[in-house]
């Protein structure tokens, strides 16, 4: 069954197309990847899925929901973390999940079973009455994925779930990441600029360049399209975008991840 799924999705800012015509299927269960370089359209494409931005043209459903029409059954049905903080560092642990609980309006009992259960799933029940701000960076994504799926949704949006973090950290994430795919069954859309990341977690990858899907299948299958299929997928990544891949490339947005880094690190 398709969780997700796009047909020509395009989005327009007057005479500039950030998405043009992109059509995805997302599995029931599956970590998809959704990579490019800056500007292709990836943060549009996500912007669009979760309601935030209407599409220009073309159609979007998510769990079976009209992302246009339907907006307000498809907020109840995914969990979203971008990638900068969501957190609050004035409030404990055990506080913002909290929050969280009462915006999906959970009753009191089932809501303090689901936030003690997240807090020992994340690895942070023993930091639970801990102001957040002394959290480690780790720590803080660990938490904000807990916040973004203390209802339960089938679909979890991660935009660079894991930017400003050591490898160790990152190691941390993506282990928490593969238990909510195992455990709910959760279907997972990420956007990342780490290959590694992309290549160790997702089973399928979508590469977008100037707003197209330029190509799309397994990892392996990526793999194995380009020099005869001795690539890997930083290979492949340039390739298909038709660059190297590279950080992020303005001042506002180079200035917006360090502080972030910085914050979280």
């Amino acid at each position: 069954m398709n969780v997700i799924e796009t047909k020509n999705l395009s989005r327009r800012f007057g005479a500039f197309t950030a998405v043009d015509g992109v059509s995805l299927a997302l599995q029931e269960g599956e970590i998809f990847g959704l990579l490019g370089p800056n500007g292709a359209g990836k943060t549009t494409m996500i912007k669009m899925l979760t309601t935030l931005l209407p599409p220009s043209s073309g159609e979007a459903y998510v769990a079976g929901y009209d992302v246009h029409r339907q907006a307000g059954q498809v907020r109840r049905v995914i969990g979203y973390v971008p990638q900068l903080l969501s957190a609050d560092g004035n409030l404990t642990g055990y506080e913002n999940l909290l929050i969280f609980a009462k915006i999906f309006g959970l009753a009191r009992q089932p809501r303090e079973e689901r936030i003690q259960m997240l807090l020992e799933m994340m690895g942070l029940q023993d930091a639970a009455q801990r102001m957040v701000k002394t959290y480690s960076g780790g720590m803080i994504r660990r938490l904000e994925i807990a916040q973004s799926v203390i209802h339960q949704p089938r679909v979890l949006f991660l935009d660079e779930p894991t930017v400003g973090l050591d490898p160790i950290a990152r190691n941390s994430v993506w282990e928490h990441i593969k238990r909510l795919r195992d455990e709910f069954h959760t279907t997972i859309l990420l956007t990342t600029h780490y290959m590694d990341e992309a290549d160790g977690l997702c089973h399928r990858i979508a590469i977008m360049h100037q707003g197209r899907l330029a190509a799309a299948g397994s990892p392996a299958e990526l793999k194995a399209s380009v020099n005869g299929g001795t690539a890997t997928l930083d290979d492949v990544f340039s390739h298909y975008a038709g660059a190297a891949l590279e950080a992020p490339g303005s001042y506002l947005e180079t200035s917006r991840t360090r502080i972030d880094a910085g914050r979280v690190g």
